[in-house]
């Protein structure tokens, strides 16, 4: 199977790990000649997190991070505060950290699996057919076509291969140039994401550690200033000076842009053999950092359809929930997204009550457990193809359960394949587990010791940490069937 994918920002490059670990021939092109150093998205969060965590490689970003376990709300006239703690996930908090770390992480991987990184290359027209797609591509050498069984537009808000698709991509733009800086301020802030709201405007200042933060400013008297116009010290002092009632300024300042927020979404992800993902198929308002792992989440949804599509172990339907499970994700973001920034850039009647409202809010528990889940993303669930059998949990989130396997104790996401179905075993005969066999090659069968959700004593879960099918002592026939409807015949 061959797949080009289009950018290599984390979507894609987390896109080209998992196919390649999947056996997948995988091009990656980038238009930007250089690797990126920006630091624009600064937060993993817990579902994230767990994601890395399944492929070996979330130890080793959250020792480059800083964990953030709060959000303190300055509202003017007071502070109130949203727990981060997550405690059905290993990773409680938020990390933070630079998206140029992140995609170093994700990059190494990709090359050390085998995928061809070629920068420098512009992708100028898309054909498609019944068997492949060929790309007319354009670098300093020249243009040439390369062609591949399936292409992913990963290529960002402006993405070209939506474009030469022809699918729209519906929203707005917000009336908002916002200020993105990496700053050292003045004053000590507690290890928290620290919004201050204010009458002209808000800045949003999550910690990166070692007494730098990320400040995101929008200031109502500044949000005209043209996008390519640079970013002073005095400029940002003076914003957080008036927003937070000079309560902040900045001592030192390392990065700064302007950029206009966008709340859009593809009208389709998927038009044949071409899938988008990423900010191609979605950008919205950084308040509440769920961009970059959106797109990530998109990449752990897609990799494994695709693979099996390609592979003839997939049934004519599963490629097609990508877009039935992953648009829904994408819409609910933008939804989210677009709440927090109403609140923070709210016009003056809502600012009037906005004082009260919020900390009212924030001590509703089912309200803040409800948006720590949805921004985290360990909420989502997807709806059951009605081509499978029903189940307990089925499209859930699967916990990193504590299990034991031939005597030694280890947890679900220490036995996770990101390339196969997991099948969890924890029958006295191990009968499930014998009955999988012929499925060997895309199921691994593992006879375990442990509590399962919901009473069941065998899990079977997809690549992507979601509940496929649960059963409480389930005949080998029905275990036969239930593989047969999820990765095709033996």
């Amino acid at each position: 199977m061959s797949v080009i994918i289009v950018g290599a920002g984390p979507t894609g490059l987390m896109l080209a790990g998992d196919l390649a670990e999947a056996g997948a021939d995988v091009t990656l092109l980038e238009k930007r000649a250089e690797e990126s150093n920006l630091t624009r998205a600064f937060a993993l969060h817990a579902r994230t997190l767990e994601l890395f965590d399944m492929r070996g490689i979330a130890d080793e970003i959250v020792d480059q991070g800083f964990e953030v376990s709060g959000v303190r709300v300055d509202l003017g006239g007071g502070e109130t505060a949203l727990d981060l703690d997550h405690p059905e996930s290993r990773f409680k908090y938020v990390l933070t950290v630079a998206q140029a770390r992140t995609e170093t992480l994700l990059q190494r991987r990709a090359e050390d699996l085998g995928v061809r990184i070629r920068r420098g290359a512009e992708v100028v027209g898309l054909e498609q057919d019944g068997d492949g797609v060929t790309l007319s591509v354009r670098t300093r050498d020249g243009a040439h076509t390369e062609r591949a069984s399936y292409v992913v537009g990963a290529d960002g808000a402006h993405s070209v291969v939506r474009r030469l698709l022809g699918v729209g991509f519906s929203g707005r733009s917000y009336d908002t140039h916002i200020i993105l800086a990496d700053v050292r301020p003045d004053q000590e802030l507690p290890p928290a994401i620290n919004p201050y709201m204010g009458a002209d405007g808000v800045a949003l200042l999550p910690p990166y550690g070692d007494g730098w933060f990320r400040a995101i400013v929008w200031d109502r008297s500044r949000q005209d200033v043209p996008l390519d116009h640079p970013v002073s010290l005095d400029e940002l002092n003076d914003s957080l000076r008036r927003i937070t009632g000079g309560r902040i300024s900045v001592a030192e300042m390392s990065w700064s842009t302007r950029f206009l927020s966008e709340r859009r979404q593809a009208d389709r992800y998927r038009v044949g053999r071409v899938l988008l993902a990423g900010d191609a198929a979605h950008v919205h308002s950084p308040m509440g950092a769920m961009g970059m792992n959106t797109g990530i989440q998109d990449a752990a949804n897609l990799a494994w359809k695709l693979a099996a599509q390609e592979r003839g172990r997939a049934p004519t339907w599963l490629l097609d929930t990508y877009e039935g499970e992953r648009h829904p994700v994408g819409r609910q973001a933008l939804r989210v997204t677009d709440f927090v920034q109403r609140m923070a850039v709210a016009p003056a009647p809502v600012r009037a009550i906005r004082a009260h409202v919020v900390p009212r809010l924030l001590r509703v528990r089912r309200f803040t457990a409800a948006m720590r889940r949805l921004i985290s993303g360990l909420g989502v669930r997807y709806d059951r193809p009605r081509e499978v059998e029903d189940s307990p949990s089925v499209g859930r989130r699967v916990d990193d359960l504590p299990l034991v396997r031939a005597g030694e104790p280890t947890r679900l996401y220490e036995l996770v394949d990101p390339t196969r179905f997991t099948l969890l075993d924890t029958t006295a005969q191990g009968s499930a587990a014998e009955a999988a066999q012929p499925w060997e090659d895309r199921v691994l069968s593992v006879r375990v010791r442990g509590d399962l959700p919901e009473g069941a004593d065998v899990l079977l879960v997809r690549p992507d940490g979601h509940v496929a099918w649960s059963g409480e002592h389930p005949a080998p026939g029905q275990v036969r069937q239930v593989l047969a409807e999820w990765t095709g015949a033996p």
